[in-house]
């Protein structure tokens, strides 16, 4: 009898364990992700330079997963036409829809971003959406598909899914991509999420990038910089070029990042900034053909007689620029700048050729001063 009932006070024990066991194979079973599954990046939607922003355009690093084309790319992120695409990666207007890239490639892809207000962070404004196929889980759509731009937690949340578990093929999901559109320490940056390579560190980082680590830790939220993991999405702010948009222009502010093109004023103006070219914005006809045969507006120089991105030489150290300042309805507005052309190093004033000579006739006049004195 005794063993009977020590048998029966098992009983329970045992499904217990079994229970736990259950419980722990289910928990393994679950895909694992950051710890950090906050939506977006930080984003107060107000800057000090353009008064409240609440959307605008951002870039992500998207790894592929295998080979993939453009056109797949446009398709998978809902990107309008392919020279938005091709303009952000600054690759030639020449290259095909059907362009492929290997597995592993990085392509930068443009976004609209909406930050928002109650919760102070930013991601992708109702885009891209993805619709679920046969065979799909949402760890599956978040860590494949879009190779770990977002958690499936993520997307859970976003999407209102009460059981991650249950989608229906067919069921469109929203993909919460992070962005933000705040200025950063006062100015109108472009904000990049920038995939982090193994062996990366924010000071290399922020070199390539010319922004500080500072900037970087404050960003991101991050305390120490031996914080930073691979295969992360790090908020990176992009210096823009400086231009001559007015505020009133229907595409102000127009913010083009360092090594990308863009096309504005009805695709008539293609501007592209090169930090080579100290940090100005080029614009210039973008010479496309119209639908319906449309024709673009004069982009002449009011009281010139050279067009939007022609220079003319001043004298010897000055030119001047014919700039893109926006448009407005069927206008498209242009002011005449002027360049100094010469550094110290080339300065009649400075210590050019010219300068080197005036030193010459100084010390020539000093050596037969002392002479004449000797004598």
């Amino acid at each position: 009898m005794s063993k009977l009932i020590s048998s029966l006070l098992l009983i329970p024990l045992l499904v217990i364990v079994m229970v736990i066991q259950i419980q722990i194979q289910l928990t393994s079973s679950q895909p694992t992700t950051s710890s950090n599954n906050v939506l977006g990046f930080r984003c107060s939607s107000s800057s000090s330079t353009t008064g409240s922003r609440s959307s605008c355009t951002s870039l992500i690093d998207y790894k592929l997963p295998n080979t993939t084309t453009l056109s797949s790319l446009l398709n998978l992120f809902q990107i309008k036409n392919l020279r938005t695409l091709l303009s952000a990666n600054n690759l030639p207007l020449s290259t095909s829809h059907n362009q492929s890239y290997p597995s592993s490639s990085i392509l930068k892809i443009p976004f609209p971003c909406s930050c928002s207000i109650t919760n102070t962070t930013g991601i992708s404004d109702r885009r891209p959406f993805y619709t679920v196929v046969p065979g799909d889980g949402l760890f599956h759509i978040a860590a494949d598909v879009f190779s770990n731009l977002v958690t499936f937690q993520q997307i859970q949340q976003v999407n209102n899914i009460s059981d991650p578990n249950l989608i229906l093929v067919g069921q469109k999901l929203w993909i919460p991509l992070p962005c933000s559109c705040d200025d950063v320490d006062g100015e109108d940056v472009v904000h990049y999420g920038h995939l982090v390579a193994a062996g990366s560190t924010l000071t290399g980082i922020a070199q390539q990038f010319n922004t500080t680590e500072t900037t970087l830790l404050d960003l991101n939220g991050i305390t120490n910089s031996a914080d930073l993991k691979a295969d992360s999405i790090l908020d990176v702010p992009l210096k823009v070029c400086t231009s001559s948009v007015r505020n009133n222009s229907l595409d102000y502010p127009l913010l083009v990042p360092n090594g990308t093109y863009t096309f504005t004023a009805n695709n008539c103006v293609r501007c592209q900034c090169n930090a080579a070219n100290n940090w100005i914005l080029e614009c210039e006809p973008s010479g496309m053909s119209l639908p319906n045969m449309q024709t673009c507006p004069s982009m002449q120089c009011v009281g010139t007689s050279f067009d939007l991105g022609n220079t003319t030489s001043d004298s010897t150290c000055s030119r001047s620029r014919c700039e893109y300042s926006g448009y407005t309805n069927a206008t498209i507005f242009t002011t005449l700048t002027q360049e100094s052309t010469c550094t110290d190093g080339n300065s009649p004033s400075g210590n050019g050729s010219s300068g080197l000579r005036w030193k010459f006739l100084v010390g020539a006049f000093v050596i037969a001063l002392h002479l004449v004195t000797w004598l």
